[in-house]
């Protein structure tokens, strides 16, 4: 059963939430803070954290960010009353796998958990691609999932290392956004692009690709991205 921990100020909207997540099959833990939440975290342990963009106190950025930074591995579904691009952006870029617009209907937030936790269980078919691969200083372990930069391990959140292993799957190759979307967040035609360019910023800082000039995962101006191997 799936672990799920609700951020969510909104007591109302928090209990209805809690109870269709259950009702859809998941074991829910809540929180009404940012403070409560990160307390919720350490002890539940959930698969997947639920977090409402706008809280009170501690805001649903700095929670974001302090998840990311104790517990990387952890998909982050960000809930925002606001369909604003800047809020949505800045809620990617600061570690988000994938957001809502609130209000949500329970069904397609089940979907988006289903989604997420599918991506941190699985890999994108590896065509016989061997299970470790060098890239320059980059060392790819797709047995492991693991990503190592000069041996140190880069601590990428389940987006971040999907999107890697699909592009450095085919090197050169480019890959539209929509193409990126389909694979590594299982979104159709109506997915957002914001996801895949937040999730490449954020990749690329912490493969250590210089700014202005990255090497590994370049940009194909009006296209989309493809991965460079030395």
């Amino acid at each position: 059963m799936p672990r799920v921990l609700l951020v969510e100020d909104d007591r109302a909207v928090r209990e209805g939430v809690q109870l269709a997540l259950r009702r859809q099959g998941h074991d829910v833990a809540s929180a009404g803070t940012g403070e409560a939440g990160l307390e919720q975290l350490r002890s539940f342990r959930p698969d997947v954290v639920v977090l409402d963009l706008m809280l009170p106190g501690m805001s649903g950025l700095e929670v974001c960010r302090s998840i990311r930074a104790t517990a990387g591995q952890v998909p982050i579904i960000m809930a925002t009353a606001r369909g604003d691009d800047v809020d949505i952006v800045v809620g990617l870029e600061a570690g988000a796998d994938d957001y809502v617009v609130k209000p949500v209907q329970a069904r397609v937030l089940d979907a988006r958990i289903r989604a997420v936790l599918r991506r941190v269980g699985g890999t994108p078919a590896d065509g016989g691609i061997p299970k470790t691969e060098t890239h320059g200083e980059l060392t790819i372990d797709r047995a492991s999932l693991t990503v190592t930069r000069r041996g140190v391990p880069a601590a990428l959140a389940p987006s971040e290392l999907r999107l890697l292993l699909t592009l450095s799957a085919s090197p050169g190759q480019v890959f539209s956004r929509q193409q990126l979307l389909e694979a590594v967040w299982e979104h159709s035609y109506h997915g957002d692009a914001r996801l895949v360019d937040a999730c490449v910023k954020r990749l690329r800082t912490k493969l250590g690709e210089p700014a202005g000039q990255p090497y590994y995962i370049r940009t194909v101006r009006g296209f989309g991205y493809r991965f460079l191997t030395r």
